[in-house]
């Protein structure tokens, strides 16, 4: 039972493989092992064998390391700005503008009036339309970004997360509108 367990306390500590051989694996089985290609549970950080999104997409320099780096850095930093692009444009095709009045009482005894705007926007309209194509990217974008952190490699964590923060710190900054401190997804 002790060697079991040594068994599997070392091999749940190994560091990911730093040869330039890209693993195809013998099929093993194993946790992790997808088309024989071996995937990291654990994050790491290293410049070989790193496959990014797509089969042939390979990161196997320092050089190269750097260069996905900045292109996942301006994805996740474009992606904020779409974001917020997108929240701009809806309030600029909102139609149908209504506001409620009702009376509430006061403290002292006196009416107050609220105030409620109530907008619509038409199904049919090239506005509607080029928010769903937006939205479309958005997704598609937002689980490229989700797939490149899934591959625990931490240069590649820590470009997706500088990028989305520096895209809310250069796009959001007009932005005024009560934030939800509970979205974590987007």
């Amino acid at each position: 039972m002790n060697h079991h367990m040594n068994h599997h306390m070392n091999h749940s500590t190994m560091a990911p493989p730093t040869s330039s051989e890209h693993d195809h694996g013998s099929g093993g089985g194993g946790e992790g092992n997808h088309g024989g290609h071996m995937m990291m549970m654990t994050f790491y950080f290293g410049c070989n064998n790193v496959e990014l999104l797509f089969t042939g997409l390979l990161i196997n320099s320092p050089g190269e390391m750097v260069g996905a780096c900045i292109g996942v850095f301006l994805l996740a930093a474009l992606y904020e700005g779409l974001k917020i692009g997108r929240e701009v444009l809806l309030r600029r095709s909102q139609v149908n503008v209504r506001y409620n009045s009702m009376p509430l009482p006061g403290a002292d005894g006196t009416v107050l009036m609220e105030t409620h705007k109530t907008v619509g926007q038409r199904m049919l309209s090239p506005a509607h339309f080029l928010q769903t194509l937006l939205h479309i990217i958005q997704v598609v974008v937002s689980y490229f970004l989700m797939l490149v952190f899934m591959t625990y490699n931490g240069y590649l964590c820590i470009a997706v997360a500088a990028g989305a923060g520096m895209g809310y710190f250069l796009f959001s900054w007009r932005k005024a509108v009560v934030v939800d401190i509970t979205e974590h997804c987007h």
